[in-house]
């Protein structure tokens, strides 16, 4: 084959190809979802390969942070401390997931640099693996939240399943923010430090430490945050409250419209990241 037939078969054929091609590699990463989940694994254990906690360290450190400000924010807020540390413990640990996810999707593809030159891997299984890593660290942290929901007897009022579901919709979520994250980083390598910054700003915009009814019923950094649904969708059943009216409707939609634009994005620039790296 000649080189100008080569370029005339790979060169782009117009926006629905490529949005058959992007779907296509969905299509070829799903059915390699095992591959994405032993790839996570191997990070997981990389990391702390020669280590006697493993990523129990990182548990560790969490709930000593959980320890230190529950105690200490419960009295600077006035607060029970039975009603204050599971709730920051929730929000700790769930800000954990969200947070991590989105800084890390930032190395998605440029970590796997290697890798995506020499192989014809699907790209959107590089995803998959950010994201799953992240589950197998919420895992460990789980001993934290079992922790807190059991020493305070919220196991009495915790409302599992619907917790359960809110954390499939948060996961649904932060995978097309990190969909768009991780191309966005392959291209700009500003991006990352951008991220890491608006991460630390919007921690302390949403109530992680600091409880909704603190500021008044409805406010913007409430009703505008994205994060305080995503927050509120898992924390609230699991402390046996009520959540917020539209909370679950509110990250559908969401889900749904950011996928749909994520999808768009990674139909257009799917050939291209390779070449960004």
């Amino acid at each position: 084959m000649t080189s100008t037939h080569h370029m005339l078969r790979t060169a782009p054929k117009g926006a629905l190809s490529e949005a058959l091609l992007a779907l296509d590699d969905l299509k070829r990463s799903a059915q390699r979802v095992g591959l994405a989940w032993s790839r996570a694994w191997h990070d997981v254990v990389a990391r702390y390969r020669g280590s006697i906690l493993g990523p129990f360290w990182i548990t560790l450190s969490m709930g000593v942070m959980v320890l230190g400000i529950g105690l200490l924010y419960a009295q600077l807020f006035r607060l029970p401390v039975g009603e204050y540390m599971p709730f920051v413990a929730l929000g700790i640990v769930l800000w954990g997931l969200i947070s991590t996810t989105m800084t890390e999707s930032c190395d998605t593809y440029v970590q796997a640099a290697g890798m995506l030159r020499q192989t014809a891997l699907p790209l959107f299984i590089f995803t998959l693996r950010t994201i799953f890593r992240n589950l197998i660290n919420l895992a460990h942290h789980a001993v934290i939240i079992v922790a807190v929901v059991a020493i305070y007897g919220y196991w009495k009022v915790m409302d599992l399943p619907v917790a359960l579901l809110g954390l499939a919709l948060v996961v649904a979520n932060i995978g097309w923010m990190g969909l768009v994250v991780s191309i966005a980083a392959a291209r700009f390598r500003d991006v990352p430090q951008i991220v890491g910054s608006f991460m630390q700003f919007a921690v302390f915009m949403t109530p992680v430490f600091w409880k909704p009814d603190a500021i008044p019923e409805r406010h913007a950094i409430l009703i505008l945050n994205p994060f305080y649904y995503l927050l509120q969708a898992v924390r609230a059943p699991l402390l046996g409250e009520t959540t917020v009216n539209g909370t679950y409707l509110f990250l559908v939609i969401m889900a749904l419209v950011g996928w749909t634009g994520a999808l768009a994005l990674f139909s257009i620039t799917r050939r291209r990241i390779v070449h960004y790296l």
